[in-house]
Order: structure tokens, then C-alpha cells, then sequence
């Protein structure tokens, strides 16, 4: 070998190293951010469980309220009538 391409060797197999070192970063990177927006989507879908459980119970108190409501105007309805 001459010492062209000895030095074309030495260039290719720096640069060689200095991506497959990048590929590394890059990919613990990623993996940083794809565990991250897991953590993220499980808070989420835990907050969206919680919103689901308040309405529903908000839906049923306001149905028992509603039909209170109407047996408090019918039982006035009828109290009226008799006087």
C-alpha cells in the first residue's frame, strides 16, 4: 500500500467511526424519547379514565337529582291541588 492510500484508509475508517459513534447517540436518543412518550400517553390515559369515571358519576347524580326534582313538583303539584 502507498501512502495514498494509506491516508484515504485512515480518513475513511475515521469517518466510519465518527457515524457509527453518532448512530449510538442517535439511537439512545430515541429511545429516551419514545420511553418518554409512553410515560407521557400512560398519564394521559390515565387522566382520561379519571374524566370518564367523573362524568359518569356526574351523569348519575344529576339523573337521581332530576327525578327528585320531579317528585318534589308532582308532591307539590298535588299538595296545591288539594288546598
Amino acid at each position: 500500500m502507498n501512502t495514498t492510500e494509506q491516508i484515504l484508509l485512515i480518513i475513511l475508517s475515521a469517518a466510519l467511526a465518527l457515524f457509527l459513534l453518532l448512530a449510538i447517540v442517535i439511537a439512545v436518543q430515541v429511545v429516551r424519547l419514545v420511553k418518554t412518550l409512553r410515560s407521557i400517553a400512560d398519564r394521559a390515559q390515565e387522566l382520561v379514565n379519571s374524566a370518564e369515571n367523573t362524568a359518569e358519576m356526574l351523569k348519575n347524580a344529576v339523573g337521581k337529582v332530576s327525578v327528585l326534582r320531579f317528585a318534589h313538583s308532582v308532591f307539590e303539584m298535588v299538595t296545591k291541588h288539594k288546598k
